[in-house]
């Protein structure tokens, strides 16, 4: 279900305005199980290791702190073309992310098959229809800080993640449709 916001973004794509038919908000902002994007407030899941600031490998937390948005993947088989004003990229069934913390490409994109751990990106769940890849632990990587932290499509009943935060399909693409390049995630804790 697309609501006015994704509405107009879309419209100032067609109108060919950009990305964004409205000025980009400036962060989006998680605290407790809501995600506040400008005056709008969405009902999101976060980490089964609840928020952490010294988030590790493997523990199940959302890393708190602000972190910029890198850009968003999408299945292009189940979404259209995602109107919002961040990079974008077409996911494809052989994409995954490292997540072995001592390989060179930890907490990377990389191309199945993969020897290494690693997440398969193309999952038949839908909760990666729709990836918004977040800047944690990416400049510089620290080995076994964490890995594959993003914004993704919740499961149904809300049930937590394993560090990311989610959120229902259509709040993620009004939320998309209000982000910019200078948009942060600010996690709380």
């Amino acid at each position: 279900m697309l609501n006015r916001r994704h509405l107009l973004a879309v419209a100032g794509c067609l109108a060919g305005r950009g990305a964004m038919a409205e000025a980009p908000v400036d962060r989006l902002l998680v605290g407790g199980l809501h995600l506040r994007c400008g005056t709008a407030s969405y009902r999101c899941a976060v980490g089964h290791g609840g928020v952490r600031t010294d988030k590790a490998e493997g523990d199940g937390a959302t890393p708190i702190g602000r972190f910029p948005l890198r850009q968003v993947l999408y299945r292009p088989d189940r979404i259209g073309r995602v109107a919002t004003g961040l990079p974008v990229r077409a996911l494809q069934a052989d994409d995954g992310w490292c997540d072995a913390p001592d390989d060179a490409q930890y907490n990377r994109l990389v191309k199945l098959p993969f020897a290494a751990s690693h997440e398969v990106l193309w999952r038949a769940d839908g909760l990666y229809d729709l990836i918004v890849v977040v800047g944690y632990n990416d400049e510089p990587v620290t080995s076994g800080r964490g890995s594959a932290i993003f914004l993704h499509v919740a499961r149904a009943d809300f049930g937590p993640t394993d560090g990311c935060v989610a959120l229902a399909r259509p709040a993620l693409l009004d939320v998309l449709a209000r982000c910019g390049p200078q948009t942060m995630l600010e996690v709380t804790g």
